[in-house]
């Protein structure tokens, strides 16, 4: 795969053709953690971009897309590239998450934020739906994708969001993991059917909830069939740890 060197920076890279549509940055002002998948306990700096491709009833960052409910004027900035690395690399902190919505709707302006991080020293994590083909530039060393399906149980359409074109580029990069939410036993028998159909590995299953108790009540459902399957189990910390509270 493609690296980066520090004379690959583009110097207009922080102009206004390279604004990314932000939801929301955190971790700097107050500490947080990746709360899931297999950088779950990693201090963590979180970059949401807003707007999303999908509509999933189960959702939990709506305020990325739903303009029914949210304004779009309130819930999200135009911030630049050089903007973005400034507030990251305030932080020691090495890992930086960029979430949304769907990050990959903005991926050509991602490029030389992409860049300019890893030349900071930083490593990068995407959090993706995994709708959209990624372009190679950001598939590189120093950069790691949570590809997340949406089945149907999470309240969408798979005919919009199992897209196998793209599911199998990321499973071809050897930089993705699939970290499905489950809610039910079924849901993994859906989950091996795409995993198998795709070769999606390594699997990861997240439990849905939104609250303590539903993250555990829905573990206790999940563990033993996820173990019988070698699956890899991750819970979700942000959760846990902060109740969910956003900007943690």
């Amino acid at each position: 795969m493609t690296t980066f060197e520090p004379t690959d920076i583009d110097p207009a890279a922080d102009d206004a053709a390279f604004r990314l549509i932000v939801a929301e940055c955190f971790g700097v002002e107050a500490p947080t953690f990746q709360g899931e998948g297999p950088s779950c306990g990693h201090p963590a700096l979180f970059i949401r971009l807003s707007r999303c491709n999908l509509t999933c009833a189960k959702c939990d960052t709506k305020y990325t897309w739903d303009w029914a409910r949210f304004d779009p004027r309130q819930e999200s900035t135009k911030r630049t590239v050089a903007d973005l690395v400034a507030w990251a690399t305030s932080s020691p902190v090495e890992l930086v998450v960029i979430t949304g919505g769907e990050p990959l709707l903005q991926q050509k302006r991602l490029v030389p934020l992409v860049r300019q991080l890893l030349v900071a020293g930083k490593r990068v994590e995407f959090e993706t739906n995994g709708t959209l083909v990624p372009l190679p530039e950001l598939v590189v060393d120093g950069v790691h994708c949570n590809v997340s399906p949406k089945i149907a149980s999470f309240g969408v359409d798979e005919a919009k969001s199992v897209v196998p074109a793209a599911l199998e580029a990321f499973a071809a990069s050897g930089r993705a993991v699939f970290k499905f939410v489950a809610s039910s036993v079924a849901d993994l028998d859906r989950i091996a059917e795409l995993a198998d159909a795709h070769r999606l590995a390594p699997v990861w299953v997240m439990p849905e909830g939104n609250t303590v108790e539903a993250i555990t009540a829905t573990t206790r459902v999940l563990a033993d069939a996820v173990a019988a399957r070698h699956w890899h189990f991750t819970t979700r910390l942000h959760v846990l740890a902060f109740a969910g509270a956003r900007g943690r």
